[in-house]
């Protein structure tokens, strides 16, 4: 963006050693830069560079210079120069060189930057999104491809930015001559201030030539990003501190930015009165309404602001007056540009940001506001929306999906254009979480089951019945976790937990319960039905250890249960050592067995007992044959089984 954001201050000193010549130009250079004009000061730096004079404050004004200018290619080389010369530089020249290889496509050596950046920036939000999202290029190319882009069919050789629907007439900002007697030159950029044009939208979607809004919004100085109330009454727009014939300046001189409100009277706008959080110490801009009015939200580098500027509403009151502006917080802010924001009629708020990894200068972002006015789910809006160069001013139709932005990319007509486009994909990430429920011993399906979801917190969010097939079905977030419980009657409640992916597509979690309510009867063994995988012993040992005593408690109950009940204790090993040493081991740990139950109740007559060794065993793993040793612990098991009732 080569116009018109909002101004940041950079005071910065000059600490060059030169020969009086250069000292004086470069000083006079300084002097323009810290009043922001930074074409004049880029001229004066260049022509003492070009004479092979090498200085690391020259470098870092003229880069910086460049890359305040929105000119990014032409930035790098100075950075780049800035670097050969002195390494150990302040953590935000690394970020700032960072974005400027992102714009040459380097984006290798971006990364690297990135990661020294990191290492010296401590807490700086910057950095810590970078550290947890490395993998930002695959993020951004699964949202990419989903927009088709074409010139709007307005711009001029100029700067043309920042639209907004008035009715059926885009309106939007131009740095196009006026065609005045007297040309006033910005000199930031040596073009002319910008102005508010209007162009109306045809029946078969062009846009009509572009027409001057008017002298009563707009002024000598800079107009620009216009935002209209839904009934077309009230307009909200940019322009630098000017009003009835007045301009104001801050302490050090500098004409600001401020926001300004006008009502539609009889076809006219009338009534242009400043916003009460406007200062003329910093400044505030880009207005964006929410779909009801009631909020307005807008950037600024007013006193909180945790970056060079921020994202900041206010709530709009019936009366006309507004409340105390509230930061958006670090959710959406960073150290660095956030500006431009719009909120679509889903409540999504757009916004442009050079301080989130992105593919270089201000990137797009979306992020849902959900219904407590809570910011969740921050994405890159992707290619072709975004590129290596400034891309910001996002809004569109929600339901038409038509919209436009400003880029001053590579191939447009003049420093800003405005594009427009077609949303063939929504970018919402959209999961469903389907499973099966099924009997474990059976693998039986489960119809008519109550399925329950839960968040990360446990706090309940749905609930459902599988259907005829044991299946389920929830729409949820991406990038989630949840919990699903399933309930029965007959079965014991089981809960899963899922990772949802941060990709469109499907999450499957299928639940398997174990029946509650087992039946039982002569030839059942006790250990299959009470999930006893084995009685366990330590080696060449037959004393019940404490864990067997927890498997065996339960064997008991059942007993207790049925006083009739008469079991056979077998106990079986695997191969691993003689057959006669099995056999015995086997039959010593059964009827060990038999006398921790008979001591816990359990008459004897009610009990046999055998140990079997190696004789069953239940898989290939006889002496001589490699197995593993799950394999091995197979055949090493306990069988209960009921032989009287």
């Amino acid at each position: 963006m080569k116009i018109n954001t909002i101004i940041y201050s950079l005071i910065l000193s000059v600490i060059v050693q030169l020969g009086y010549a250069q000292k004086a130009k470069v000083a006079s250079a300084d002097k323009e830069y810290d009043r922001y004009r930074y074409v004049d000061a880029i001229v004066t730096y260049e022509r003492v560079a070009q004479k092979g004079y090498k200085d690391e404050k020259m470098f870092q004004n003229l880069g910086n210079a460049y890359y305040f200018n929105a000119e990014l290619e032409k930035a790098e080389k100075w950075y780049e120069e800035l670097f050969a010369m002195n390494k150990d530089q302040e953590a935000e020249y690394y970020y700032r060189y960072s974005q400027c290889l992102k714009a040459i496509g380097d984006y290798g050596q971006a990364d690297k930057m990135l990661a020294e950046f990191n290492k010296k920036s401590g807490n700086d939000k910057r950095a810590q999104l970078y550290a947890s999202h490395k993998n930002y290029l695959e993020e951004i190319k699964a949202n990419s491809g989903r927009f088709n882009i074409a010139d709007a069919g307005i711009n001029s050789e100029f700067s043309d930015y920042g639209s907004s629907f008035s009715g059926n007439k885009l309106v939007f900002a131009s740095a196009r001559d006026t065609g005045g007697v007297s040309k006033k030159v910005f000199k930031w950029t040596n073009q002319s201030f910008t102005n508010l044009y209007s162009s109306e939208e045809k029946s078969d979607g062009k846009l009509d030539e572009p027409k001057h809004f008017g002298n009563i919004i707009n002024s000598k100085f800079h107009e620009s990003t216009p935002v209209f109330t839904k009934d077309g009454s009230t307009m909200y727009f940019t322009r630098n501190n000017f009003l009835d014939g007045k301009k104001g300046k801050d302490d050090k001189r500098i004409t600001l930015l401020k926001i300004y409100k006008a009502t539609l009277v009889d076809g006219q706008w009338k009534s242009i009165t400043e916003l009460p959080f406007n200062s003329d110490q910093y400044s505030v801009a880009n207005p964006a309404l929410s779909n009801d009015d009631k909020a307005l939200y807008f950037a600024s580098d007013m006193p909180g602001t945790f970056g060079q500027s921020d994202l900041f509403k206010v709530t709009v009151n019936g009366d006309g007056t507004y409340s105390t502006p509230e930061n958006l917080g670090i959710k959406i802010n960073t150290e660095g540009r956030e500006t431009f924001p719009f909120i679509s009629d889903e409540n999504e708020l757009y916004f442009a940001s050079d301080g989130r990894p992105g593919l270089g200068g201000l990137d797009v972002y979306v992020a849902q506001i959900a219904k407590d006015n809570s910011i969740n789910d921050i994405q890159n809006v992707g290619a072709p929306i975004n590129g290596t160069d400034d891309d910001f001013a996002f809004f569109i139709d929600s339901k038409s999906r038509n919209g436009f932005f400003t880029s001053n990319r590579t191939g447009g007509k003049g420093y800003d254009d405005i594009y427009k486009f077609t949303e063939t994909r929504k970018l919402a990430c959209e999961q469903s979480l389907t499973g099966t429920i099924t009997n474990i011993e059976t693998a039986k399906i489960l119809p008519d089951t109550k399925l329950s979801l839960f968040d990360e917190k446990f706090q309940l969010l749905k609930e459902g019945i599988s259907d005829t097939e044991g299946n389920y079905s929830f729409e949820v977030l991406c990038g989630k976790t949840y919990f699903v419980r399933a309930e029965r009657q007959e079965c014991q409640t089981k809960e899963g937990t899922i990772n949802i992916a941060k990709t469109s597509g499907k999450s499957e979690l299928n639940l398997a319960l174990e029946q509650r309510i087992k039946p039982i009867g002569i030839g059942t063994d006790l250990a299959k039905t009470l999930d006893i995988p084995m009685i366990y012993f330590d080696l060449d040992k037959s004393f019940i250890r404490k864990d067997a005593a927890f498997e065996l408690a339960k064997v008991l109950a059942v007993m207790q249960e049925y006083p009739k009940m008469k079991i056979d204790i077998r106990s079986h090993t695997d191969s691993r050592q003689t057959a006669q040493y099995n056999e015995a081991l086997s039959d010593r740990r059964a009827r060990s067995t038999v006398a921790w139950l008979i001591k816990n109740g359990i008459e004897a007559s009610r009990l046999t007992a055998k140990g079997y060794g190696e004789f069953q065993l239940i898989n290939k793993c006889a002496d001589g044959v490699e197995c593993t040793e799950a394999e091995h612990q197979a055949n090493r098991r306990s069988e209960f089984i009921i032989t009287s009732m």
